[in-house]
């Protein structure tokens, strides 16, 4: 005799933490730098975290006046200094850690996240889509998009303004993602900068991409000011359904948002009514799954 499970039963429960913090630029300040996101991510696993998000290059600040002190930031991956710390601490507390590093490539620079696990280093997301004078440092990235199958369900990778572009998110959860990791330094842009509750339009993008691709997207932040530039907080963690679970941090909060979620929950395509599914009613007579994207075929779901 078999019984159903009920609902509450989780396949594959995973607590993801997202972290908020104000960074600085400089390499005066790589060493407090390291040293602040070694405390964060302690913390989150103190708290029972799996996957941790760091904010955007959260190791070496962001705002960079020139290209020669872009290139005095950067270090190789997977052998550079940052990628090395992030995978001893993933093995020493079995975490997965997604972080953002400057990447130096020969004579290239990439803005670059990473993922590392338990068993080291796991694979790279150079930035799609770069924001303003980004595109006086970094090369747009030239590997396209992935998603990585681990233990605790399959990890897509994007970069701050990247969630400005549908496509992006389209794909990646086409490809197979359950969730979506996005290291991010939303800056200020003309105002309005936030509404009346106090939330950002970047969240409210992440929220809608999450909403409409059935998937789960994290998004950490940082806060705080650097040479002229603010920027926005406002990281969270939006569910299946979009809307973010537990809550979304404040624009000037340092702070850690978590959410105990069903990863692989992702792969079931939210029923709306009798007669509409999210993904199977996609048009794919009239455009291809993958908008074009040939990069690498899809999971199933």
């Amino acid at each position: 005799m078999t019984t159903q499970a009920s609902e509450d039963t989780r396949v594959s429960p995973v607590r993801v933490a997202v972290v908020q913090f104000e960074p600085r630029v400089g390499v005066e300040n790589l060493k407090a730098n390291a040293l602040a996101v070694e405390q964060r991510l302690v913390a989150a696993a103190d708290e029972g975290a799996r996957l941790i998000v760091l904010p955007e290059l959260a190791t070496t600040g962001y705002v960079f006046e020139t290209r020669e002190e872009a290139f005095a930031h950067a270090e190789a991956v997977p052998d550079g200094r940052t990628v090395e710390s992030f995978a001893r601490f993933a093995a020493e507390r079995d975490v997965y850690v997604v972080g953002c590093v400057v990447e130096r490539d020969g004579e290239q620079l990439y803005d670059t996240a990473v993922l590392v696990g338990p068993e080291g280093y796991i694979g790279r997301y150079r930035k799609t889509h770069l924001w303003n004078t980004e595109k006086l440092w970094f090369t747009p990235g030239n590997e396209g998009f992935s998603v990585f199958d681990t233990k605790i369900g399959r990890i897509g990778l994007l970069v701050c303004w990247d969630i400005w572009f549908p496509e992006t998110a389209r794909i990646v959860a086409q490809l197979g993602a359950d969730i979506i990791c996005i290291p991010t330094g939303w800056v200020w842009t003309p105002p309005p900068l936030y509404d009346a509750s106090g939330v950002c339009m970047a969240a409210y993008l992440t929220i809608t991409a999450a909403h409409a691709n059935n998937v789960f997207i994290a998004t950490a932040d940082r806060i705080g000011q650097e040479r002229g530039a603010g920027f926005m907080g406002n990281s969270l963690i939006a569910g299946t359904n979009g809307w973010p679970i537990d809550r979304i941090a404040g624009p000037d909060e340092d702070t850690i948002v978590y959410a105990d979620v069903d990863l692989v929950a992702a792969r079931t395509a939210p029923i709306w009514n009798q007669l509409n599914d999210l993904h199977r009613d996609r048009r794919t007579d009239l455009y291809d799954q993958l908008l074009g994207y040939t990069g690498s075929a899809p999971l199933p779901r």
